[in-house]
């Protein structure tokens, strides 16, 4: 029976070779060799402890004998520094030598290999991981979450450098960026509209001062008519002006002051509730890589004592082995809770990234739909002001084609007239 002991990331682990070890059983050349022997073994019954004592060790393994009589075999290969991106096996606790065999201190196990591969599909920038494309043949292409859409939750999740190359600028901050500058674009489109409005008050003051002028009272007749009618059509095209500068207040500078007011509320509650997100992924990712600098430590620290064990004092350095062991388990525990941490983090951070950015699509689409049908308003009153000045003016158009001067002439004489009779010769 070979009495087999390694630590993993979740704590240390010992099994037999008549025992898979749990969860996921044996792994590696290291384990395929303990397999071959215990089969071997089977079929020719049990070697002589003294010929496995003969059996040479393969280069980078030592062979330690506890005082209780286990032998413990240390791969030395790592030199003190474990990958702590995967299982380690730290001490060996067999009686066989001839189980190492198989173990080359350049190989790597399958296990150990398979991990590194997945290791090195992945890449973390600015806190976040992210899968790198095109590393494996069989490795699954990420499709779009609303394809054909150009949806703001499809292209924004990696950073942006800003010009000078210096810093870098969030995703979810070039989307935010977008919508601010959307925002200004409505204040200032509000600011044009005001303008306009006092533009069309001013006229409208002016016209209905215009029309009480006293220049030309005094022409008569038919042509009086029509210049009284046009001071008049003034007069009702100020009405006309001072009217549309109210519609345009009401139904179109005010809207896009609410909206934008409100439209101002929403990114502010998002902005905060984003950023809250990727502080906190942060702060979980630098858990994760303080927690992996603890465990490689642990792990360096229990290789060195493993090593050092023939050069101590048998008890003594059994107890500090134990010790780290116990200290190396409890680091992997600790990086398996903190990397735990980090992906829900990530996790959150995510649903909350295509939920928001699903929303600002929402609000850009209103914000351009509803100055849409503001601008439309205005053109519609700007319409209906041209037809009402129009109708101003109608009135000043058929007096003007009445003119007439004979008439005028008539009406004048009638009216000023002093005598029709003539003067004649006068008599001798």
């Amino acid at each position: 029976l070979l009495s087999i002991e390694r630590t993993v990331l979740t704590g240390t682990q010992t099994g037999d070779s008549d025992n898979e070890f749990q969860p996921g059983g044996l792994e590696g050349s290291f384990f395929e060799t303990l397999r071959e022997i215990r089969l071997s073994q089977s079929a020719a019954g049990p070697a002589p402890r003294e010929e496995m004592k003969r059996v040479p060790l393969p280069h980078g393994w030592r062979c330690h004998v506890s005082p209780k009589g286990p032998r413990n075999y240390v791969n030395t290969a790592s030199n003190g520094k474990p990958d702590t991106a995967v299982p380690q096996l730290h001490l060996f606790d067999v009686d066989d030598a001839s189980c190492l065999s198989q173990q080359s201190p350049g190989n790597t196990s399958p296990a150990k290999r398979q991990t590194k591969e997945m290791k090195e599909t992945k890449i973390t920038i600015n806190c976040v991981t992210f899968p790198i494309p095109n590393v494996t043949p069989d490795q699954a292409e990420q499709q779009l979450l609303k394809p054909n859409e150009w949806s703001y939750c499809d292209y924004f999740w990696t950073d942006k450098k800003d010009p000078q190359g210096t810093t870098s600028v969030a995703g979810f901050e070039v989307l935010l960026q977008k919508q601010l500058k959307g925002k200004q674009m409505q204040k200032e489109m509000a600011e044009f509209i005001r303008e306009r409005i006092k533009i069309e008050e001013e006229y409208a003051k002016n016209l209905s001062k215009l029309s009480q002028s006293p220049l030309a009272a005094q022409e008569e007749g038919t042509l009086g008519e029509a210049w009284a009618q046009l001071k008049r059509s003034c007069h009702d095209e100020a009405e006309v002006h001072l009217k549309f500068s109210n519609k345009l207040q009401c139904e179109v500078e005010k809207p896009l002051l609410t909206f934008r007011d409100n439209f101002k509320k929403e990114l502010k509650k998002y902005d905060h509730h984003i950023i809250d997100l990727r502080k906190q992924l942060a702060s979980r990712f630098a858990g994760v890589e303080k927690a992996r600098k603890a465990l490689a430590d642990r792990q360096k620290d229990l290789e060195v004592k493993t090593q050092q064990l023939d050069i101590k004092h048998m008890n003594k350095h059994e107890e500090d082995i134990k010790k780290a062991r116990r200290k190396s388990t409890q680091a992997g525990d600790d990086l398996m809770h903190n990397v735990d941490l980090y992906n829900r983090a990530q996790s959150k951070w995510f649903e909350e990234m295509v939920t928001t950015s699903l929303e600002l699509e929402r609000l850009e689409v209103e914000r351009v739909e509803m100055i849409r049908q503001n601008l439309r308003q205005y053109t519609t009153l700007r319409h209906e002001t041209d037809m009402f000045n129009q109708s101003t003016v109608e009135p000043v158009d058929q007096l003007l084609q009445s003119v007439d001067p004979a008439r005028d002439r008539e009406l004048w004489v009638r009216e000023h007239k002093t005598g029709e009779l003539r003067p004649v010769d006068m008599d001798i």
